[in-house]
């Protein structure tokens, strides 16, 4: 199964595309969060992602650094439906609050002609806290991840006949996920900025985390692989440097800290990167 990195920044970054990936097997699709925009339409260009293989997508939460692209991916598919030109229906998993919410913007803003696929072919699927479903021959288990800004869900994917990754959401790993967590093959955690940086940033003031609070929890999980993302601007072209020497203070598995537009073979254990491609 392959990976492929959309961005890796937090809201309010320029220089990254805003936090969301893309799995990949056997030429299907599964979308992690829609960025904050239309960035993710050109990430898919370039990336030579097609949406026609695209038919399941998971929105964690309402903050517009993940909501707001999904629109786009919305608006893409109802074009293709329009246009005849896609097979089958397109599944948007998430919880109540967060699917609610895209439902009634999707009402407000698309045109009326796509505004007819939505809850026909263009399916909102609610997933409750603990619940399990087969998607793309995976099997996947939602949780809440316990935020207090607005209601968040994470998710353990089972692939691989074995292999676990966990999706954690964009802030730290509380117990309902730690549960999840333990000793995974991959766990995609955030890590808004470095701990000595804390005060510039204010990563605590936004119930987020830092590298070294990120790569604690993973030591403690004993997680194989941590991919760090969720982050700052600032840093720029030191930040692979500098967030894995962090994080190797504390942590004694694999360390990623990929560039928007990276693919990774998480079939590897090694976390194999296969290409990168600027998404920018």
């Amino acid at each position: 199964m392959k990976m492929h990195i959309i961005g890796t920044g937090t809201a309010t970054v320029s220089k990254y595309i805003n936090t969301s990936c893309v799995f990949e097997e056997d030429n299907q699709l599964f979308l992690v969060d829609g960025t904050g925009g239309s960035d993710i339409l050109r990430a898919f260009d370039i990336m030579n992602l097609d949406w026609k293989h695209l038919h399941h997508a998971f929105l964690s939460h309402e903050h517009t650094d993940h909501f707001l692209g999904m629109i786009w991916v919305i608006r893409t598919i109802a074009e293709l439906l329009e246009l005849e030109e896609y097979e089958g229906d397109f599944y948007l998993y998430g919880n109540d609050e967060v699917l609610g919410k895209a439902l009634q913007v999707c009402r407000m803003i698309l045109k009326k002609r796509s505004q007819a696929f939505l809850e026909t072919r263009i399916k909102f699927v609610v997933v409750k806290d603990h619940e399990k479903r087969h998607i793309l021959n995976n099997d996947f288990t939602f949780f809440d991840i316990g935020s207090t800004k607005a209601k968040q869900y994470g998710f353990l994917m089972e692939y691989d006949n074995g292999k676990k990754l966990v999706f954690a959401g964009d802030e730290p790993l509380k117990e309902n996920g730690k549960k999840y967590s333990k000793e995974v093959d991959w766990l995609l955690s955030e890590a808004f900025c470095l701990f000595n940086e804390e005060p510039k940033f204010h990563a605590y003031q936004y119930q987020h985390q830092t590298v070294k609070e990120a790569s604690m929890i993973a030591q403690d999980l004993k997680v194989k692989n941590l991919l760090i993302w969720h982050t700052e601007d600032q840093t720029g072209i030191k930040r692979k440097e500098r967030y894995s020497a962090e994080a190797k203070q504390f942590y004694e598995g694999n360390v990623w800290v990929p560039e928007d537009g990276e693919v990774f073979d998480i079939s590897d254990m090694r976390g194999l990167r296969q290409d990168y491609q600027n998404v920018h």
